[in-house]
C-alpha cells in the first residue's frame, strides 16, 4: 500500500485548508440557478421576435443579467467563497466529532431508539460469525497499521452542502458513504443497513434553494433506524470556528478507507468498495501534473453521487483553487441539453462525462447558435463506457481546440487507472485500424498488466498500486478484492527480482498495441456497463426472483442499433397470468422501487421454461442469441410481434390516443392528440417521468431516451427542445370539415361546412340564437343583469360577485319539447389559437358583456367576446398554457398558470401583466380564489400548493403535497377547509380560517389523482360527504371532513378529470371515464343512479347546463342537459330526467339529445350555458357550439 509520504500532499484536509486560507475571498462554489433561466428567456425572446439566435445577441442579453464576469454569476445564483466552505467544514467536523463520540445533545441531531436493532437482535450463530469478523478486521488493521473508521452516510444531491459534508467527515478521520436520493428507498435502506452507518447527514429544513429539489429527510427519519443530522450552509456562514481536531494524516495509524461506495454485485446484493484517501489524492495529483489546473478555470459538478467519477469532479476544483459550478439536479434530469447552456454561460473549462451523454448533446452543440459561440472547454474527460471512434471523429471537428481524454477504471481503482490522450490518435490510426478509442497507459503510481493464457499482450486487466481499494466492506470486516498474485518478473520484465505482487482482477479484458497502449475488448463474466454504471446481471436476477409470482429468472444484455445496450429479462412464473401485459407493467414498477433505473430491464419475456446447458446451468448463450424467442416457447408481454421497447411505446401511445392504426416511429404524441392527462397515462404505464414524454414526444426519440436514461441520441434537435417546450404552429386557411349528428338519422343528412375561415374569428348569424320563452333567462346575447358579474368554468365551478350573491344569475331558460324530440347543434363561431387547446374555458359575465378566457400550446392566452368570437386581446406567455384560468373576486384580474412555472395575474381589460409568481414546476392546476382571505390557491408540478396574497403580492404559505398537483384544490368556504390532491395519491386537508394554516389530515391512496376535487355544497354536516376525488385506476372516493372514506365505487376505466356536482342535478355527482361512459352516483351514499356510454373514451369533465330546462309537453317529467366531450372530439348532449323515483330503469333516466363532431380530438372540459357550449380542441380552435331545439330542413 502506498503511503501518504510518497505523495506531494499529505491528506485531502490539509490540501483544502491550504487552498482556502490562501484564497479566502475567491468564489469556490456557484449554485447555478440563474444562468439556465436566462438562457431560456433568451431563446423564447428570439422565437417570439422571429430573430436568429447568435452569440453576439446572447452575450448582449445576458450581460444585463450578470452580477459578475469572472467567474460568471447571474441573478438567482448562490455563491460561496473558500472561507465560507472552510468555516462550514470546521464547524461541521467539530459537531460531527462530538456526536460520534457519544454527545447527542446537538440540536440538529434526530435521535432514534434501538439503533442497529437488527444487529442487536441477531442469533447466537450470527454473533459467532460477527466475532470472527472482528478478529479478521483486527488482523487486517494490524497488518496495514491502520484503523477502521466510523461510517457516516450523506443523503444529498450534488450541492455545496454535500461537499462540506465530505470534507468534514474526512477531517474527522472517518469515512463517508454517498447515498443517492435518486435511488429507490428500499435500496437506500438496504445500503445503510449493510454498512451499519453510525450517522446520516442530510439537508436541513432551512435549505430551500428554489432551483434544487432537496429532500427533507422525513421519510428516512421515519423508516430508518439510524440517527440523522440535518445541516445547511446557513447554519455555518460567517460562523468561524477554530477546529481543535487533530489532522488525520498526523495520526499514528491511518484509516483503512475514507469512503464507502456500493456497486452492483454478482452475489445478488450490492457490495461496498472501501476506497482510500491515497487513491483519491493520487488521482488528483496525477491530473494536476499531467493537465495542470489553472486558478481561473471553472469546473462543473453534475455527476450523480452514486458514481465514483463525481469525487474527482469536485475535488479537482476544491483542491486546485478553481471555481465549481453546481447546476440544479432536477433540471439536468428533466432536460439533459441544459449541459450545453451551462458550458456556454459559465465558461466551463473542464467536463467529465460518459460518451453517451456527449453523443446525446451533439445536436445542440452542432446547432447554428452554438456553432458560432466561443467554446471555453479546454479538457473533456470521457469514461465509463466504450468511446466509439465515430464519436471521436465528430468531436475533433466540433471541438478542435479541446483536449479529449479517454479514462478507464472502476470503483475498486479509485475511479481511474489508465488514460489515453486523443491527440495521439491520428498517428496511431496510420498503423492500426481501431474500432474504439484506446484506454491507454497507467496513470502515476499505478501498475497495469494483462494476464492471459498464452500471451501478455492480451488478457484480463489486472491493477496494482496506490489506486487500488482496501477491499469490500462486510461489517465489521474488510474482505479482500478478487486478487491474483504475480511474480515480479511477469509484472516487470526488466526487473530480475521475483517478488510476489498482488494485483486486482478487474474482469475486463484488453489487448496491448505495439506502442504499449491498451484497447478494451470486453468481459467474460456477466457484468455489463450501462450509461457508465456497472451492473451485475446476477443482482437483477436475484431481485426478480424475490417477486412473489416469479419462480425463476434469467437476465441478459443485448446491443441494439449499434452501440445501445439494454437488459432483457426472461421470467418463469409460478402460475399463468391471464393479462401478461398488465403484469409486465406492474413488475416493471415493482423493480423500479428496488433498483436504480439503469438496472431495470427494458424488455420482459414470459417463458414456459428457461434453457439449461448440459452442465445443468442456465444457457445464457441461447437467450442472448434469441433462440428462445425464435423457437416459439415464450409469451411476450403483448403476445404480438411488438416485443421491442419501441413497440411497447407505440402500443402505449395507441392505447392512450385510442388509435387503431399503428403508430409510426416519428409520430408526435401531442400532434396526434395527446395532452397532459393522456401523457400522464402513458407515463404511468411505461413507468417514466411525464416530462420525458414532452422532451421526447415520438416513439423513436422516447425509445432512445429510455435506453440512455432520459438522453436522446437524435441527430436533429428542434430549437424549442433546448428549453423543454414542444409546440408547433401550423398555418391553416381552410375550416376543417364538421358534421352534426342526430340519433337515429342517416349520416347523409349531416351538415358539412367548408367555407373559408379568417385567421382571428368567424362571426355568426344572429338567427342561430335560441329565442327563449323565458325572457328573463340567461341569454348570453341579451343579459338582463347588466350589473351582475359571475364566472363559469369546468365541473360547474361558478363564482359570483358581491352584487350577485349567487342568486341573480340563476334564472333558467325553458323549452317545451315532446319527450321524443331530439336536438341539433351547429357552429356559431370558432377562433384560431395557433396550436392545440387542452385547457377548459373560463366564461365571465361582466357589465352586460360575456367574455371567454382560454390559453393554448402556442404559449398564447386569449380574451374573446363570447357572443361574437371577436378576439379582444391576446398575450404570449413563456410556456404552453394547459390550465384553466380563474378570476379575482372583484373581477379585475385573470389568473392563469403556465408551463414555465409562473402563475400570471393579468389585467382583465387589456391582458397587461400585473404581477406573477414563479414556482419550480409546470402549473397545470386551475387557481382557486379565497375571497375571504384575499388569497389565490394554486398547485404546481413541483409538489407544492401555494397560497398567494393577491393584494400584497407575495406568497404567504406553501405546503408539500407528496406529488405533482394537476387538478384544482377545493375550498369549503363555510367550514374554512381546503382540500388538495396530488399524483402520488395523497389528499391533504387544511384549515384556512387563520394564519398559520394547519394541516388537518392526510389520506394516502397510493393511486395518482389528476382531476380537480369537488366539495359537497351541503358539507356543513360533519357526518356527511365533504369532498369527492377521482383516481386514475377508476375509483371514485367520498371523504368526510375528518378524512374518513364515506363511500368508494369503481368504474371500469381510468379517470383523469374531476367530478361534476351541480345544483341543477341535486344529490348527484357525475364522473366521466376513459371506458367511454358517464356515471351518476348518489352524492351521499355512492349508489349508481345511471350510466351512459358515448362510444369513445372521455378524458374531460361533464358540465350540467344550469340555465336551460327541458319541460316535456306530454309528460310531467322535466329534464336537464349534460354536456360531455369525448377524446375523439364528439360533443354529446345528454337529456337527464329530474323525476327519478328509484323505480325507473337507468336507461329511462338519460338519453342522447344531440351530438356534434369537432375537427379534432378534445381533452378540454366544456362549459355549457343556456344552450351554448364552449370547448377547446386539438384542431387548434376554440369553438362555440349552439344547441337548437329543431332540426333544420
Amino acid at each position: 500500500m502506498l503511503s501518504h509520504n510518497n505523495l506531494s500532499a499529505c491528506c485531502i484536509s490539509h490540501q483544502f485548508y491550504k487552498v482556502a486560507t490562501d484564497n479566502p475571498n475567491k468564489i469556490a462554489v456557484i449554485q447555478a440557478c440563474g444562468g439556465l433561466k436566462f438562457a431560456k428567456e433568451f431563446q423564447l425572446l428570439c422565437n417570439e421576435n422571429g430573430e436568429k439566435e447568435t452569440c453576439e445577441k446572447f452575450e448582449e442579453f445576458v450581460s444585463f443579467k450578470r452580477r459578475s464576469v469572472n467567474p460568471p454569476v447571474y441573478e438567482g445564483d448562490e455563491c460561496f467563497t473558500f472561507s465560507d466552505v472552510l468555516y462550514a467544514v470546521d464547524n461541521l467536523s467539530s459537531r460531527l466529532r462530538c456526536i460520534l463520540d457519544g454527545n447527542d445533545d446537538d440540536p440538529n441531531l434526530v435521535k432514534v431508539v434501538n439503533m442497529h436493532q437488527t444487529a442487536n437482535n441477531c442469533s447466537s450463530k450470527d454473533q459467532v460469525v460477527l466475532g470472527s469478523s472482528d478478529q479478521g478486521l483486527e488482523q487486517y488493521t494490524q497488518l496495514h497499521k491502520t484503523y477502521s473508521p466510523r461510517i457516516v452516510g450523506i443523503y444529498m444531491e450534488p450541492s455545496v452542502e454535500y461537499i462540506v459534508s465530505v470534507l468534514s467527515i474526512l477531517r474527522c478521520g472517518e469515512a463517508f458513504l454517498p447515498l443517492d436520493p435518486s435511488w429507490p428507498e428500499e435500496r437506500i435502506l438496504s445500503v445503510i443497513s449493510s454498512s451499519k452507518a453510525d450517522l446520516i447527514v442530510g439537508y436541513g429544513s432551512s435549505v430551500d434553494r428554489t432551483c434544487h429539489q432537496l429532500d427533507r429527510l422525513r421519510w428516512l427519519i421515519h423508516k430508518g433506524s439510524y440517527p440523522v443530522f440535518y445541516m445547511s450552509m446557513e447554519d455555518f456562514i460567517q460562523k468561524k470556528s477554530d477546529s481543535l481536531l487533530g489532522w488525520p494524516c498526523e495520526s499514528e495509524r491511518l484509516r483503512s478507507f475514507c469512503y464507502l461506495m456500493y456497486t452492483s454485485g454478482s452475489t445478488g446484493k450490492p457490495k461496498g468498495v472501501c476506497g482510500t484517501e491515497v487513491g483519491l489524492l493520487n488521482r488528483f495529483l496525477w491530473m494536476q501534473r499531467s493537465y495542470s489546473f489553472q486558478k481561473e478555470e471553472i469546473l462543473l459538478f453534475k455527476t450523480s453521487i452514486s458514481f465514483i467519477d463525481h469525487l474527482q469532479e469536485f475535488f479537482g476544483a476544491i483542491l486546485a483553487n478553481c471555481t465549481l459550478v453546481i447546476p440544479p439536479s432536477n433540471q439536468l434530469k428533466d432536460n439533459i441539453f441544459c449541459v450545453v447552456n451551462l458550458l456556454q454561460e459559465y465558461s466551463i473549462s473542464r467536463l467529465v462525462a460518459v460518451p453517451s451523454l456527449i453523443r446525446a448533446i451533439l445536436p445542440a452543440l452542432q446547432s447554428m447558435y452554438y456553432s458560432t459561440a466561443p467554446i471555453f472547454l479546454k479538457l473533456l474527460v470521457l469514461s465509463g463506457e466504450i468511446f466509439d471512434m465515430s464519436l471521436w471523429k465528430m468531436l475533433v471537428k466540433l471541438l478542435p481546440q479541446t483536449f479529449v481524454l479517454n479514462i478507464y477504471g472502476s470503483t475498486e481503482v479509485s475511479g481511474d487507472c489508465t488514460y489515453f490522450d486523443c491527440k495521439w490518435l491520428p498517428t496511431m490510426l496510420e498503423q492500426d485500424a481501431l474500432g474504439s478509442v484506446p484506454i491507454g497507459i497507467p496513470i502515476d503510481n499505478c501498475d497495469v498488466v494483462l494476464v492471459g493464457e498464452n500471451s501478455s499482450d492480451e488478457g484480463e486487466i489486472c491493477v496494482s498500486g496506490s489506486c487500488v481499494a482496501s477491499g469490500y466492506y462486510c461489517h465489521p470486516s474488510i474482505l479482500p478484492l478478487d486478487n491474483v498474485e504475480l511474480h515480479q518478473e511477469i509484472a516487470d520484465a526488466k526487473n530480475d527480482e521475483k517478488e510476489v505482487k498482488c494485483y486486482f482482477r478487474t474482469g475486463d479484458f484488453a489487448r496491448k498495441l505495439s506502442d504499449g497502449n491498451l484497447v478494451y475488448i470486453g468481459r467474460k463474466d456477466r457484468t455489463v456497463k450501462i450509461r457508465g454504471q456497472r451492473i451485475a446481471l446476477e443482482e437483477v436476477e436475484c431481485v426478480l426472483r424475490g417477486h412473489q409470482e416469479v419462480a425463476d429468472s434469467a437476465v441478459v444484455s443485448r446491443c441494439v442499433q449499434g452501440d445501445i445496450l439494454l437488459l432483457e429479462a426472461y421470467l418463469l412464473l409460478k402460475q399463468k397470468e391471464n393479462n401478461l401485459e398488465v403484469f409486465g407493467s406492474s413488475i416493471r414498477c415493482w423493480m423500479a422501487d428496488k433498483l436504480p433505473p439503469a438496472m431495470v430491464p427494458a424488455r420482459f419475456y414470459f417463458v414456459e421454461s428457461i434453457p439449461i446447458s448440459s452442465s445443468g446451468k442456465v444457457d445464457y448463450n441461447i437467450l442472448a442469441t434469441s433462440a428462445v424467442v425464435e423457437a416459439g416457447n415464450h409469451v411476450e408481454i403483448d403476445e404480438t410481434e411488438d416485443s421491442d421497447l419501441i413497440n411497447v411505446i407505440q402500443k402505449a401511445f395507441s392505447d392512450a390516443l385510442s388509435v387503431v392504426d399503428k403508430i409510426s416511429l416519428d409520430d408526435d404524441f401531442f400532434e396526434m392528440g395527446g395532452n397532459s392527462l393522456l401523457a400522464a397515462q402513458v407515463s404511468y404505464n411505461l413507468g417514466i417521468n411525464m416530462k420525458d414524454l414532452y422532451a421526447f414526444p415520438t416513439p423513436l426519440k422516447l425509445q432512445k431516451a429510455i435506453q440512455h436514461k432520459k438522453v436522446s441520441s437524435s441527430r436533429e434537435l428542434r430549437a424549442d427542445a433546448l428549453v423543454g417546450v414542444n409546440s408547433q404552429v401550423q398555418e391553416k386557411s381552410k375550416l376543417p370539415s364538421k358534421k352534426s349528428w342526430m340519433p337515429g338519422l342517416d349520416s347523409s343528412t349531416s351538415l358539412s361546412l367548408t367555407s373559408d375561415y379568417p385567421v382571428k374569428c368567424l362571426k355568426t348569424d344572429s338567427a342561430l340564437d335560441i329565442d327563449p320563452n323565458d325572457v328573463n333567462g340567461r341569454d348570453m346575447n341579451n343579459s338582463t343583469s347588466s350589473q351582475v358579474s359571475c364566472s363559469y368554468s369546468g365541473c360547474n365551478k361558478v363564482r359570483h360577485d358581491a352584487g350577485c350573491e349567487g342568486y341573480s344569475c340563476h334564472s333558467v331558460l325553458s323549452w317545451e319539447v315532446p319527450c321524443d324530440k331530439i336536438g341539433f347543434m351547429r357552429e356559431q363561431w370558432m377562433v384560431y389559437m395557433e396550436s392545440c387547446i387542452d385547457a377548459s374555458p373560463l366564461v365571465v359575465f361582466k357589465e352586460g358583456n360575456v367574455y371567454l378566457f382560454i390559453g393554448a400550446h402556442s404559449h398564447k392566452f386569449f380574451c374573446i367576446d363570447a357572443t361574437s368570437g371577436l378576439v379582444l386581446w391576446e398575450i404570449k406567455l413563456q410556456g404552453r398554457v394547459e390550465s384553466s384560468a380563474a378570476i379575482l373576486d372583484d373581477f379585475s384580474q385573470v389568473i392563469v398558470g403556465c408551463y414555465d412555472g409562473n402563475i400570471h395575474f393579468l389585467n382583465f381589460s387589456n391582458g397587461i401583466p400585473c404581477w406573477n409568481f414563479q414556482t419550480q414546476g409546470e402549473v397545470k392546476s386551475q387557481p382557486v380564489i379565497d375571497k375571504e382571505r384575499h388569497l389565490v390557491w394554486c398547485g404546481s408540478h413541483d409538489h407544492n400548493l401555494y397560497a398567494l396574497d393577491y393584494e400584497n403580492r407575495y406568497c404567504v404559505y406553501k405546503i408539500r403535497c407528496g406529488g405533482s398537483i394537476f387538478g384544482a384544490p377545493a375550498l369549503d368556504e363555510v367550514l374554512e377547509k381546503l382540500y388538495v390532491a396530488s399524483t402520488s395519491g395523497r389528499v391533504t386537508a387544511l384549515f384556512v380560517g387563520a394564519l398559520p394554516f394547519g394541516q388537518l389530515w392526510v389520506q394516502e391512496f397510493g393511486v395518482p389523482i389528476f382531476g380537480s376535487l369537488s366539495v359537497n355544497p351541503s358539507s356543513g354536516n360533519a357526518c356527511g360527504v365533504a369532498v369527492i376525488c377521482c383516481m386514475v385506476d377508476g375509483s371514485v372516493v367520498a371523504l368526510d371532513t375528518e378524512g374518513s372514506v364515506v363511500w368508494k365505487v369503481c368504474t371500469t376505466g381510468p379517470i383523469f378529470a374531476g367530478p361534476c356536482i351541480s345544483r341543477a342535478l341535486p344529490s348527484q355527482v357525475l364522473v366521466c371515464s376513459r371506458d367511454g361512459s358517464v356515471y351518476s352516483f348518489d352524492l351521499e351514499k355512492g349508489d349508481l343512479f345511471w350510466k351512459h356510454g358515448v362510444g369513445h373514451p372521455i378524458t374531460s369533465s361533464a358540465y350540467v347546463d344550469e340555465h336551460l330546462l327541458l319541460a316535456c309537453i306530454d309528460s310531467s317529467l322535466s329534464q336537464r342537459l349534460v354536456c360531455v366531450c369525448s377524446s375523439s372530439g364528439s360533443i354529446h348532449v345528454l337529456q337527464v330526467s329530474l323525476n327519478f323515483d328509484g323505480e325507473k330503469q337507468p336507461c329511462d333516466m338519460v338519453r342522447d339529445f344531440a351530438r356534434f363532431e369537432l375537427g379534432g380530438d378534445s381533452f378540454s372540459s366544456p362549459v355549457m350555458i343556456g344552450g351554448k357550449i364552449f370547448v377547446g380542441c386539438r384542431d387548434d380552435y376554440v369553438h362555440c357550439i349552439r344547441l337548437q331545439e329543431e332540426i333544420p330542413i
